[in-house]
């Protein structure tokens, strides 16, 4: 599709806004993304601390991810990205010794059976039946919308899975994917994580996780390579609103354009654009779910792994940032904590002696550390909350209004509200606007 001769508006500029602006420059279309902070990378960026450059959630994805991991081979930053080469994740427990997820070469499902088999957090019995579970998973079809009228735990429950075998196995997909533990997702968004993610291909869920800070990631160089294709950047500037036209109303006044992509969060959209567009209904039914971060500076190596899972702790999962953050001395540690609506009210100081203690259970060298620096960050709007009846509240990228479009993970990408999902709505955005016979919409000159 080509966008010679268009204008084109984009509204956010994280990576929905960012997918959709690049596509529409590389047609040839002249665009213009306006970002109301002061830089790109919407809910994924960085901030400096005390010297130490921390992210503010920790953000990782599956070799599934092909969207996003082809935005990051777009702007020539994919080997910033570590994916392993088959999926290993240690699962530690103050209960005992580790247990691990890993898969093997065989093809799916069995690349996972063994894993599941040997898994110690659960009883021999709870093995067997997450087996079976997986199974029954693999037969639900992800593109059924009878599926988003129930609760994933009810699921698991209907199909012998104890709540054991929720907290300490399903759950530790279930949280960072959605957002939401199984007993509030719904079931039609854990159908899709599991089965793009680990059931239908053996090497779907190798884990990626950034080498740098997401500043650097996704930010930065999209900003420098929509500036090498001639397109305008304005950052610290809103938008009041989005007019048919369509045109975008600034501080001096309106600006018209051919097309206007809204990539914002769907608690800003239906102020932002004409009544009806996106209904009130849909910001506070899609709701939000909050991610705290702890991020822990110790004198010393603690931890031997890249990334970890933990389960009967308040840790969920645990990164070695050191490199990323540019730490020399001793190892930063990054605790990312899903649906994290107690943390979210909780003082700093709390938060960091809690998960210090935490941590000492886990990792037994953390007891002989000593704390170097501590910083929490919050996300407390960070994804809509993906529970059952939030399906037939996602609007697609096309809008009843020639001209206006939308993008952003919680329109209707069939993935829940991930990096990926963002990425793959701004292709769907900038695709539908692209494609639109210019007959349909009036060509005006900037006011």
């Amino acid at each position: 599709m080509s966008g010679k001769g268009l204008s084109v508006a984009v509204v956010g500029g994280g990576l929905a806004g960012l997918t959709a602006a690049l596509d529409c420059a590389d047609a040839g279309a002249s665009v213009a993304l306006f970002e109301s902070r002061p830089r790109l990378g919407g809910a994924t960026f960085s901030i400096v601390r005390d010297g130490r450059t921390l992210d503010n959630g920790q953000h990782i994805a599956l070799r599934c991810c092909t969207e996003y991991r082809g935005l990051l081979r777009r702007l020539a930053v994919e080997s910033s990205l570590e994916l392993q080469p088959r999926l290993s994740l240690p699962v530690l427990s103050p209960r005992g010794r580790p247990a691990s997820l890993t898969r093997n070469g065989l093809p799916a499902p069995l690349h996972l059976a063994a894993s599941l088999l040997r898994y110690s957090h659960l009883s021999p019995l709870d093995r067997l039946r997450s087996v079976r579970a997986v199974e029954a998973l693999r037969a639900l079809d992800p593109g059924d919308p009878a599926l988003d009228g129930e609760t994933f735990a009810s699921w698991l429950e209907r199909h012998g899975q104890s709540r054991r075998a929720v907290d300490a196995l399903w759950n530790l997909i279930t949280l960072p994917t959605i957002n939401l533990p199984a007993a509030e997702a719904s079931l039609l968004l854990a159908v899709t994580v599991f089965r793009v993610g680990l059931l239908d291909e053996s090497d779907a869920c190798d884990l990626a996780v950034p080498r740098v800070p997401l500043q650097r990631l996704h930010g930065d160089p999209a900003g420098a390579e929509l500036r090498r294709l001639g397109a305008e950047i304005h950052l610290r500037t809103r938008v009041r609103a989005v007019v048919p036209g369509p045109s975008v109303q600034l501080a001096d006044g309106p600006r018209a354009f051919d097309r206007v992509i809204v990539a914002v969060p769907h608690q800003v959209a239906p102020a932002l654009l004409p009544p009806g567009v996106v209904g009130d209904e849909v910001a506070t039914g899609l709701g939000a779910s909050p991610i705290v971060n702890v991020h822990l500076h110790f004198d010393r190596r603690v931890l031997e792994h890249r990334v970890a899972a933990a389960v009967d702790s308040p840790v969920q999962y645990v990164f070695d940032r050191s490199a990323a953050a540019g730490v020399e001395q001793g190892q930063l540690l990054s605790i990312s904590i899903s649906h994290a609506t107690r943390e979210l009210e909780l003082p700093q100081e709390a938060l960091v002696e809690q998960h210090v203690a935490a941590l000492g259970e886990l990792l037994p060298r953390v007891r002989g550390a000593a704390l170097l620096g501590a910083d929490v960050t919050r996300e407390p709007r960070a994804t809509f909350a993906g529970v059952p009846g939030t399906q037939r509240l996602r609007p697609g990228a096309r809008t009843e209004l020639p001209g206006i479009y939308l993008a952003g993970a919680w329109t209707d990408t069939g993935w829940p509200a991930t990096m990926e999902g963002a990425v793959r709505s701004g292709h769907a955005a900038a695709a539908a606007a692209l494609a639109e016979p210019s007959r349909h919409v009036r060509r005006t000159e900037a006011a």
